[in-house]
């Protein structure tokens, strides 16, 4: 059985030979050591994907490592960040090298597309989960955080919503064809990373919607201290999701399903066109779904009966 480093060494070290850009030492030591550009600030981020929470036990090796990388970059993608690097430890049941060998194809493949550099990691044994910590960088002053809304601002977001549960629940029933949309949406997540850049100057504030649309429009409005007003005949839902659940069971998934990874974003009025134009060269929509406003909550929806995805649901006490 091959020990830890060799399974570093085969699996991750090796396959990230050329993506080294700012990477004055890669992984191999103790530390990574890497060359921030000038005049960047640094935008850095951690998830974790444990088995049968984030992914099923039985969804192909190569997606697992295509997921685990995603979800990480969309967090970049909603500070406006260009993303660089990653770091991963990888705790596993066993050493199984043919779901190593599919793992870590499905996750370099991701890192070529986007040009980010694995430096380093760890491999140990317990349940099977992957922890990702992306780095990447944004210019002074231009991050977009969740604290710039603005009242009137229009709420709109970069795609269709519900897909990430609406592929779950596809999951369940027995779907395996990662060419159907929905399970594609859950377990081969796009992070929008070319149109949180396309973005910058315009947005006032943005997040990434992985807990659900009406949790995420819920940080946004605690950080910017205003409320927020939805539009329920504009919002977009995923394909093949009303047939899948029905009207209104799609419309719960697009509220409150979570893991859909698109960006959820405010902007005044007057850059909505030019916004729209950047998004299309990006290959992706804008779709306004309501506005921000002066006070506190979420009007047009019964926020009582829905709530986004809670590791630890119950609140404070």
């Amino acid at each position: 059985m091959p020990s830890e480093f060799e399974l570093i060494a085969r699996y991750f070290v090796k396959r990230n030979e050329g993506e080294t850009t700012g990477v004055a030492l890669g992984a191999g030591d103790d530390c990574a050591l890497l060359t921030p550009t000038p005049g960047q600030q640094l935008a850095v981020s951690v998830d974790t994907s444990v088995v049968d929470v984030h992914f099923p036990a039985e969804a192909p090796a190569w997606a697992v490592g295509h997921r685990a990388l995603a979800v990480s970059l969309s967090d970049l993608a909603a500070m406006g960040a260009w993303a660089r690097w990653c770091t991963m430890a990888v705790t596993l049941p066993e050493a199984d090298e043919a779901w190593l060998d599919a793992f870590s194809q499905g996750f370099h493949a991701l890192c070529r597309e986007y040009g980010v550099a694995l430096v380093g990691g760890d491999v140990t044994r317990g349940e099977l989960s992957i922890s990702v910590a992306v780095h990447g960088e944004v210019p002074v002053g231009a991050a977009l955080c969740r604290s710039g809304g603005q009242a009137d601002d229009i709420i709109a977001v970069t795609g269709p919503l519900g897909g990430g549960h609406g592929g779950l629940r596809a999951w369940q029933q027995g779907r395996r064809d990662l060419d159907d949309r929905l399970l594609a949406r859950y377990l081969l997540p796009q992070p929008r990373l070319a149109a949180g850049l396309a973005l910058r100057g315009l947005a006032h504030c943005a997040i990434d919607i992985s807990d659900g649309l009406l949790a995420d429009l819920s940080h946004l409005c605690d950080a910017s201290r205003l409320g927020a007003e939805l539009d329920m005949t504009q919002l977009p839902l995923a394909t093949g999701l009303e047939a899948l659940l029905g009207t209104q069971g799609a419309r719960h998934a697009a509220l409150c399903g979570g893991d859909d990874y698109e960006l959820l974003f405010s902007l005044p009025s007057s850059s909505l066109d030019e916004a729209r134009r950047r998004l299309r060269e990006c290959g992706v929509d804008l779709w306004p779904v309501g506005r921000l406003r002066d006070g506190a909550g979420i009007a047009g929806v019964d926020t009582r009966a829905i709530k986004g995805w809670q590791h630890f649901p119950g609140g404070s006490p």
